[in-house]
């Protein structure tokens, strides 16, 4: 008998082994499956999945076969590995100098073997999809033919296992990252915050004692303030971005569709000149998360009457119900959207209009943290507009049970 050989690029070949984490697994369908197929096809009464693991042979899938690992200086599999032939066929173990005497020939009479290396997109060698009898024979070329074949889908199963893992990693990454930049938000909200109405509050004060102040000065002030005004925008806007995913959870609220858009109209609309008419006018339960269909329902109103350019800003939230989703339509009256902007809306710090009715210079922040929102519940937006005349978002939202 001779062990196997140990190759020249063996830590390498190891740790391509060792990434698919497949060592010391249980038993899976996927490639319990292709062992039987090939043992049926092969007419073998034993096939193994093989990885060749530093001082063992891992079967991680047998047929035939009622033992989970080998040892490595007695594996079949050992041989195929350090070979260069695509596949490895031994018609008479017990008249091969390298398996005479060795104990898987003599005590569990493997006689015949075939087996084909599993081959990496590195070219490193894993194991092998191995066939073994009981007895000497040959295999026709439609079951070599075979035996290669289901070797590659093997480790196409490999490779999709990978990837996986790889995916979940980058999940995992995203995740501390976004977890990371709330809690930036956060840190620079509460610290700016404070300063920021500070400066506020003094400019407001030194502008009450403007008798001993120039009228460059009160100017100045009144800069500063509209400044501070707007920065505090931006630091609430992305606190409520970044922290927008809390507002979705996987409890659904029975919503009344009437109380919803009475509530976002006494939030939004502060005088008359503005107006909001909806459809349905008989009310409708929606089961979804209503916080964050709220807030989504609030961006789109205050923004049709911050953009609106015509006394009265008229605005319609029509909902429609369908098998699987509901549609809420949200169309205003207002200075619309060109159409070159149409597209970039709902990028983070993207402003499609350089000032709202106030003369105050827009974040970027609200439709984009509304396109988040109805990420996270499985939704949808869009936008139709027609320059100068009116703007439309539709809103889809899957129905939940």
């Amino acid at each position: 008998m001779i062990a196997p050989p140990i190759l020249e690029n063996e830590p390498e070949r190891q740790a391509a082994v060792e990434k698919y984490r497949l060592l010391d697994t249980m038993p899976e369908d996927n490639y319990d499956n292709i062992t039987s197929i090939i043992s049926n096809i092969c007419k073998a009464p034993i096939s193994l999945i093989t990885l060749l693991d530093k001082d063992r042979n891992f079967l991680k899938s047998r047929h035939g076969l009622d033992m989970s690992e080998s040892p490595r200086e007695l594996s079949f599999c050992g041989h195929a590995v350090a070979g260069d032939e695509e596949i490895m066929i031994v018609p008479d173990a017990r008249e091969d100098i390298r398996f005479k005497g060795n104990p898987i020939v003599t005590d569990f009479k493997a006689i015949f073997y075939a087996g084909v290396p599993l081959v990496d997109r590195n070219g490193y060698k894993l194991g092998s999809l191995c066939v073994y009898d009981h007895q000497p024979r040959i295999l026709e070329e439609n079951q070599i033919k075979a035996l290669k074949s289901m070797a590659k889908q093997v480790m196409m199963l490999f490779e999709e296992r990978f990837k996986t893992f790889e995916l979940e990693k980058l999940q995992s990454k995203l995740y501390l990252r976004n977890e990371e930049l709330k809690d930036f938000a956060g840190i620079v909200s509460h610290d700016l915050k404070a300063p920021l109405s500070n400066i506020i509050m003094i400019s407001e004060l030194l502008k009450e004692s403007e008798k001993n102040l120039s009228y460059q000065s009160l100017e100045y002030l009144g800069y500063l303030k509209d400044s501070s005004k707007s920065m505090s925008r931006y630091i609430d806007g992305m606190l409520q971005f970044y922290r927008s995913e809390e507002l979705v959870t996987e409890e659904y609220d029975h919503v009344s569709f009437v109380d919803l858009l009475e509530d976002v109209i006494s939030l939004t609309i502060v005088d008359d000149s503005a107006t909001v008419v909806y459809m349905p006018e008989i009310d409708t339960t929606l089961i979804t998360n209503e916080i964050a269909l709220k807030q989504i329902l609030i961006n789109l109103v205050a923004n049709a009457v911050k953009y609106g350019d015509k006394t009265p800003t008229k605005i319609s939230v029509n909902l429609v119900e369908y098998k699987t989703e509901y549609e809420i339509k949200v169309r205003d009256n207002g200075s619309g959207i060109a159409p070159e902007n149409l597209t970039s809306i709902f990028k983070l710090f993207f402003v499609a209009t350089n000032e709202d009715r106030n003369g105050k210079q827009g974040t970027g922040i609200g439709l984009a943290t509304v396109a988040k929102l109805l990420e996270y519940m499985d939704g949808s937006i869009s936008v139709q507009s027609e320059l100068g005349k009116w703007t439309e978002f539709s809103i889809k939202l899957p129905k939940k049970n």
